[in-house]
């Protein structure tokens, strides 16, 4: 498979298919530093990011958050003192869409590129 990373999300309408049971095994093994939690029944993707300080989590912040702008897709983000936690799921299926494990790996390079 390409590198999560280096694809792009696809338009996602109410009622296309959440990832499956073995599409899931996969897609999570490049991810590996995130987790997969539940909430009132709806599947998403959770990473906690720590910092040195609140500014460094809020640059994080502002750079996921454009980011998100970008490929038209929105994550939960909670920024606190020397750490941001970020939620990956799609609304529009109730659960988790190959866009949120693409949006996560991205999420991930945000750290490697330093944006």
């Amino acid at each position: 498979m390409t590198k999560l990373a280096e694809m792009q999300c696809e338009a996602c309408q109410v009622g296309a298919p959440q990832v499956s049971d073995e599409e899931l095994a996969n897609l999570i093994k490049m991810i590996p530093d995130w987790a997969v939690v539940v909430r009132d029944g709806v599947m998403q993707l959770e990473r906690v990011f720590k910092f040195k300080n609140f500014k460094l989590a809020m640059a994080f912040t502002n750079a996921l958050a454009d980011l998100a702008e970008t490929d038209f897709h929105h994550p939960g983000i909670l920024t606190e003192w020397g750490k941001v936690t970020v939620t990956w799921w799609s609304h529009s299926v109730k659960g988790l869409h190959q866009n949120d494990f693409i949006m996560a790996a991205k999420t991930d390079e945000l750290l490697i590129s330093g944006k």
